[in-house]
């Protein structure tokens, strides 16, 4: 009988950007997105068509969660019935009336980032701070540093559903860096150091068809971890990996057993930052048509303080 093997054993050779951009960062790979990188998006605007990203909170057709987390919950507080005969509608000065409303939702439980200290092993945090700093809430590389520095850069969307034919990918389907540089080529683009990764997958398509379904065999298609992929990420000095799945990997590893390698092998070490669950399909069908498959893409999730991760809605500007 194989042993699953644990993260620690798994990933003891593998590389770290720990310490790179000092012994207090928060941040991580996204420093790699400096000034030049931005203006570098900018400059590949060229009809001013905008994409938003964030899929809709409160979906009628459901909203896409990982399992154990519940969908966000929206609840009216003030409207127009309040001022009915016998309401409590409060009374402004001149007769005012207004609507209030407020939601619970998981801050991970929509289109988001996580923060680096998110996941972790062997009782450490990215840049090798203590897990015991996530205790009551994240004390380093919470959100709120990525929130208050904001993302910004040249991104490339690498739509893996077209590059193979299909409509979505299915459950635990995998891909690896050398397929992302295949699809890149057969897009006529290149995948250039410090860009910021768009991939689709069009999975969560199969959560609106059958939610049962989808979540009765979950297994979400992804990238699939190898130390070769991970090589590549760290010398391609990506800073951000950017999906329309729910954990933008293959959920738990078929040549290994583990579950969600590469959230501990490029958030955790590399510190490369993850956004979750974005839609990308208006996006990826403009791009089919005009054959542009790089843009300028911005995004800056809430300032929530000592969070986890917040939702957040990306823009791409082409």
């Amino acid at each position: 009988m194989t042993t699953t093997p644990d993260l620690t054993e798994l990933l003891a050779q593998a590389p770290s950007n720990w310490g790179k951009w000092g012994d207090d960062d928060e941040v991580g790979s996204l420093n790699y997105l400096t000034a030049e990188q931005v203006l570098a998006g900018v400059g590949l605007i060229r009809k001013g068509a905008l994409f938003t990203l964030q899929r809709l909170i409160g979906d009628p057709n459901g909203d896409p969660v990982w399992p154990g987390r519940s969908p966000a919950t929206r609840e009216m507080i003030l409207d127009e019935s309040h001022w009915d005969e016998g309401g409590d509608g409060p009374a402004f000065p001149g007769g005012l009336h207004y609507a209030d409303d407020k939601i619970n939702a998981f801050l991970q439980g929509s289109t988001q980032y996580d923060a680096l200290g998110h996941v972790w092993y062997d009782g450490r945090i990215y840049n090798g701070y203590d897990a015991r700093t996530t205790v009551g809430g994240l004390d380093k590389a919470s959100v709120e540093p990525i929130a208050q520095r904001g993302v910004a850069g040249r991104a490339v969307l690498l739509d893996m559903a077209r590059f193979r034919g299909v409509e979505h990918l299915g459950a635990a389907e995998t891909f690896d860096h050398t397929d992302l540089e295949k699809c890149a080529a057969a897009q006529g683009i290149e995948i250039k150091p410090r860009d910021i990764l768009l991939i689709r997958t069009n999975h969560l398509d199969l959560f609106f068809q059958d939610a049962d379904a989808f979540y009765g065999s979950f297994c979400e298609p992804g990238l699939v971890y190898s130390a070769e992929l991970v090589k590549w990420f760290q010398d391609k000095e990506i800073p951000n990996l950017v999906t329309d799945t729910i954990a933008n990997e293959v959920t738990t590893d078929p040549h290994n057993g583990v579950a969600l390698v590469l959230h501990n092998a490029l958030m955790r070490n590399l510190g490369i930052a993850f956004t979750e669950i974005c839609d990308l399909e208006k996006l990826a069908e403009d791009c089919a048509q005009d054959g542009v498959y790089e843009f300028f893409y911005v995004a800056a999730p809430l300032k929530i303080h000592r969070a986890t991760g917040s939702p957040v809605n990306p823009v791409v500007i082409k």
